[in-house]
């Protein structure tokens, strides 16, 4: 599923995706430069979103090692 930062990139990834095809199919070059900064965004925000997954992983990870301790004392 991924969280929100993720999800957006990946959007932003397939709606540029269909802006760049369009636009070279059609000879637009603003459309099909529009395409790509929207792709080149969504990869951005969805290495964002990876970082922020992880991060938050990392933050559980210490959570239960943390809580896991305090029982064993």
């Amino acid at each position: 599923m991924g969280n929100e930062q993720q999800n957006e990139g990946k959007w932003d990834q397939a709606k540029g995706n269909i802006k760049e095809t369009v636009g070279d199919a059609t000879n637009n070059e603003r459309m099909e430069r529009e395409g790509q900064y929207d792709q080149a965004k969504g990869h951005v925000k969805e290495g964002l979103g990876d970082v922020r997954e992880g991060i938050d992983r990392a933050a559980n990870d210490a959570d239960r090692a943390t809580d896991d301790y305090n029982r064993n004392r």
